[in-house]
């Protein structure tokens, strides 16, 4: 489908004068924050009355974060880029051994302050933002002083929401404030173990703590939140949220995953088997070759680094187990650093023993062509909850084994909305134990021949697609979010044409606020 056109700066779209939306991205780093964002930004695309601006941040942290912003422009030209340059920041000095991607979290924090310079001088004049998470607490404060909304698109779930905007709440009310970190109850929704949260937050001081604390606070001060879920798979946590029962007062929820079957549906591009038959992948020409549902989808994700120890081990499990398998390979959090060659991973003589019926590699796939292959039965993974979010939309189960970060609480809803199961006691992230070989093959083995849990997963996949069809909870939940949006554009573009006419004083305003910024 052709890209929506791009009418000349700031004029009325229509005859009647409505004013046009024009909503900036501000996505972070990271493919599990940025993906998200090219998918929703794809599916408000196609509603061809608001205008779209992306701040790209370079140069990026992986290789793929370039290809698939590249991949975005190239496909709507329409779309415009509005690069940001950050800040010297010696983050090597300041916060040795830190993520590299929560440490490019910080820099874009704190070059922030000069977005509202870039935001201010668009044309036509921004109406709206729309901030990744991470940004929030910066972002927001500078949408206000430009007098534009600000709305948050999250990357994770709603369960994991509660959380992040219920938490700092926990720890102003704690009774003993030098205790621990401990269980979280958080109202309306469930009680969160200490062994479910993301580990940086047992502890106070680490960056990631601090960061989460800080955009926990501001969130609920924002005018919405833009969720990769929906109802029937999250119930209870976006009636809570929606209800204040977790913050009184919290913004509106839009409720509008899957993304990846909204972007699919927005732009008539929903996958079918013939289309996915056209990819000449080497991967998805072996997956060509095998039977329906036969075969384990083995992933954990773009930042998620597995010991090569426990590598071995789940070599070992899925050779035992009998099963045919296709297993995305990475060993370490930026691909750009991936240089193992595969053999030297998994050890002499495992692809040998296991050709014909799998297939390993360490090359970038599409996932959720993948998934929607009929001969795809099952999805190893870290669950993620990108990867959470596609198995769900495709109907197949999922084998929980969080590693790190929100892969626990996205495992809560796994097992809890029939994705898939969990396998709780499971080591993650930190931990310096292995799960054996043995025990991955007999559960992998097990639940491929689990009609039951197959059943669950298929129903799961019937909702997601209601959601985003004409008429469902998602595409309904979108289409409020873009009207906000327009009456959003037409009381600013009155406001302004009322301010001009006495005097121009809106546009001086934006020259001193843009003063105010460079002065920083």
């Amino acid at each position: 489908m052709a890209p929506p056109a791009v009418p000349s700066s700031g004029q009325p779209d229509d005859a009647q004068g409505r004013a046009r939306p024009h909503v900036v991205f501000v996505p972070s780093a990271g493919m599990g924050h940025l993906l998200p964002f090219i998918r929703f930004i794809t599916a408000l695309s196609s509603h061809d009355a608001v205008d779209i601006s992306v701040v790209t941040v370079l140069p990026t942290v992986s290789a793929a974060e370039a290809d698939h912003l590249a991949a975005l422009f190239n496909k709507f030209p329409g779309i415009r880029r509005v690069d940001f340059q950050l800040l010297p920041f010696d983050a090597a000095a300041e916060f040795p051994g830190a993520d590299p991607f929560i440490l490019r979290w910080e820099a874009l924090r704190r070059s922030m302050h000069l977005i509202g310079t870039a935001i201010a001088g668009l044309t036509p004049r921004a109406t709206a933002v729309v901030s990744d998470v991470t940004l929030v607490s910066h972002v927001n404060p500078i949408a206000k002083d430009l007098g534009i909304q600000c709305h948050v698109l999250f990357v994770s779930s709603a369960t994991m929401m509660s959380l992040l905007s219920y938490f700092p709440i926990y720890l102003d009310e704690k009774k003993n404030p030098h205790a621990g970190v401990g269980d979280v109850d958080v109202p309306g929704v469930c009680l969160m173990k200490r062994s479910w949260l993301p580990q940086p937050l047992l502890d106070l001081e680490k960056l990631f703590t601090k960061q989460f604390i800080e955009n926990g606070r501001e969130i609920v001060k924002t005018d919405g939140v833009l969720i990769n879920t929906f109802d029937a798979l999250e119930p209870v946590a976006l009636g809570a949220l929606r209800d204040g029962k977790v913050v009184a007062g919290f913004p509106t929820v839009f409720a509008v995953g899957p993304y990846s079957s909204l972007a699919a549906t927005a732009s008539e591009t929903v996958a079918t088997t013939a289309e996915a038959d056209d990819d000449g992948s080497p991967p998805m020409a072996w997956l060509r070759q095998q039977p329906a549902r036969s075969v384990v989808y083995v992933a954990f994700g773009n930042r998620s680094a597995v010991s090569h120890e426990q590598l071995r081990e789940i070599a070992a499990g899925l050779e035992t187990s009998g099963c045919r398998f296709l297993w995305i390979l990475k060993t370490t959090v930026v691909d750009r650093d991936d240089h193992a060659g595969v053999r030297d991973v998994l050890g002499e003589g495992f692809m040998e023993r296991v050709e014909g019926r799998g297939f390993v590699t360490k090359d970038w796939v599409d996932q959720e062509a993948v998934l929607r292959h009929p001969a795809v039965g099952m999805f190893l993974s870290h669950s993620g909850w990108n990867s959470v979010t596609e198995a769900a939309a495709a109907g197949v189960p999922l084998l929980a084994w969080p590693r790190g970060g929100d892969h626990r609480v996205a495992a809560t809803v796994v097992a809890s909305g029939g994705v898939g199961v969990w396998m709780e006691g499971w080591s993650w992230d930190g931990e310096d134990w292995l799960v054996s070989g043995e025990e991955i093959g007999e559960k992998v083995k097990e639940m491929m021949a689990d009609a039951a849990v197959r059943e669950r997963a298929a129903k799961v996949g019937e909702e997601a697609a209601k959601a985003v069809a004409i008429g469902g909870t998602s595409q309904t939940n979108m289409l409020e979010f873009v009207a906000k949006l327009k009456a959003t554009a037409a009381k600013i573009g009155k406001e302004a044409a009322n301010v001009v006419a006495v005097g121009g004083m809106s546009h001086m305003s934006i020259l001193e606020f843009v003063a105010k910024l460079n002065a920083i």
